[in-house]
């Protein structure tokens, strides 16, 4: 028995390779299929096995992509009833691979249909040596189970006993391979190690030593973060069976004035990837902004258009590839054009252009201390919020300033601020497609602002290697209160 490990960073995906002698599983694949190709290629085995654990929320998943190119099998869960050629698997049943065997456990409370595969190498014992929980258990954290909100006190109940009567009943020395890490909004206190084992989560997972069902219940159900627009999407692009890649519209390279009439189509929405710098000094005007450097595969998800097509612009054509790669990860699929030349190109062609006003921490603390009239919009999320702020700010959430932007003052001077520039940015570009013009963005942002000394340590903030939700929000409220 050989495991391989994949990760993909920023929506924080773990995905494996479980390989014998001649041939292999692959166990919930990323959309870019051909790490797995190439790695089966170079362990000299075939991939006659697809496995997934649940349907993906948070990402559009390999198996269709996978299966097209190798002729592997997809296995899920029966209850997931999907719409493409799969074996449906229920609980008890097993799967054989050479001298393995996957054990199937029905575990939902993630997703209604969540399943567990334990793995016994019977080539060296009878007993587990390791499961694949999904969304299940995580390092340090469960998995939410508030993403059908009408199901969600009845999905936690099923998440307690899928955790306490069917993976902790299994040793204490059975390893742990979940399906996300720290950053990923399918938990909120995930740890930033990629595996642990049955007995050190026994002991050391806060969630799981909740042993009163209710009490359980209670704090999986109440003040958990936002989740994305996408969450709900892409469940059901999973069960239909996503399109696979090479069917998906080719991005065209278009020089300004081509860029300039296709986006006079009314299906047409534009999204700038540039650094929030870059897109401060010059952009074209009613742009979307998501910073490639920052979460942007989480907030294109959540807030781009999926009935547009999305014209894009970028520093260079890798950095517009490597925008659409990202976009697709979570089924943002109609990119279909780039400008060719970048911001360059188009000044130089002497269209039209637009900007925001960069402020500094300095200059920030000037205005909260002098006579200046503005608002101070906070755009991070609420748990972030009362964490940190600073006082006098009001908290819209970014992806919620697409409905909430008529709570805000058009003639006033709108200073928006997050953790670093980045959502505050996406924030400003919504507010700028709503006709608000006096739009200012904090360079730095809270971190910058604290680094400056004038506000305490964000302790989310500051958590780079774990989740931004990494505590309960009545305990981070009552903290800040008492301050």
């Amino acid at each position: 028995m050989l495991l391989k490990h994949f990760f993909i960073g920023k929506i924080a995906h773990s995905s494996y390779l479980l390989a014998g002698k001649n041939c292999c599983a692959v166990i919930d694949p990323q959309r870019n299929v051909d790490v797995y190709i190439t790695e089966a290629r170079k362990m000299g085995v075939e991939i006659t096995h697809i496995l997934q654990t649940h349907l993906h929320a948070d990402f559009v998943s390999g198996h269709m992509d996978l299966a097209e190119k190798t002729g592997a099998r997809i296995y899920i869960a029966k209850s997931a009833q999907c719409s493409f050629d799969h074996v449906a698997l229920t609980e008890g049943d097993s799967i054989e691979l050479e001298d393995m065997l996957l054990q199937v456990l029905e575990t939902p409370g993630h997703t209604p249909e969540h399943l567990s595969y334990v793995v016994i190498d019977k080539a060296r014992s009878d007993s587990p040596i390791g499961v694949f929980v999904g969304d299940t258990l995580f390092v340090g954290d469960v998995g939410r189970p508030d993403l059908f909100p009408d199901m969600a006190e009845e999905l936690a109940e099923k998440l307690y006993h899928s955790l306490h009567d069917k993976l902790l009943k299994l040793p204490d020395y059975v390893e742990v391979y979940p399906a996300h890490g720290a950053g990923s909004l399918c938990g909120r206190a995930m740890g930033a190690k990629w595996r642990s084992t049955i007995g050190y989560e026994r002991n050391f997972n806060s969630a799981l030593q909740f042993k009163d069902p209710s009490a359980f219940i209670k704090s999986l159900t109440e003040d958990m973060p936002p989740a994305p627009d996408h969450f709900s999407r892409c469940s059901d692009i999973n069960r239909q069976g996503p399109a696979l890649i090479d069917d998906l519209p080719t991005m065209e390279e278009l020089g300004p004035s081509q860029f300039k009439e296709r986006m006079s189509a009314a299906n047409i929405a534009l999204l700038d990837t540039r650094g929030y710098h870059a897109f401060a000094g010059q952009h074209i005007p009613g742009v979307w902004h998501l910073d490639l450097n920052g979460n942007f595969p989480t907030f294109a998800g959540w807030v781009l258009p999926t009935d547009k097509d999305i014209l894009l612009i970028a520093d260079d054509y890798r950095k517009a590839l490597e925008s659409n790669t990202w976009a697709r990860r979570v089924g943002v699929d109609r990119i279909v054009g780039y400008l060719d030349g970048g911001m360059v190109a188009w000044a130089m062609a002497g269209f039209e252009t637009s900007h925001i006003n960069l402020t500094s921490a300095e200059d920030l603390h000037d205005m909260t201390t002098g006579a200046t009239s503005f608002v101070l919009l906070d755009v991070r999320a609420p748990l972030e919020y009362a964490d940190t702020h600073i006082k006098g700010a009001i908290n819209i959430p970014v992806a919620e300033l697409r409905t909430r932007h008529n709570e805000l003052n058009k003639d006033k001077r709108i200073v928006l601020i997050c953790s670093s520039g980045n959502r505050s940015t996406l924030g400003a570009s919504i507010l700028k497609q709503h006709g608000f013009n006096n739009v200012y963005n904090v360079a730095g942002g809270l971190t910058g602002y604290r680094a400056a000394g004038y506000s305490r340590e964000c302790r989310i903030c500051v958590n780079p290697h774990g989740s931004r939700f990494f505590t309960n929000f009545s305990e981070v409220k009552r903290h800040w209160d008492a301050e």
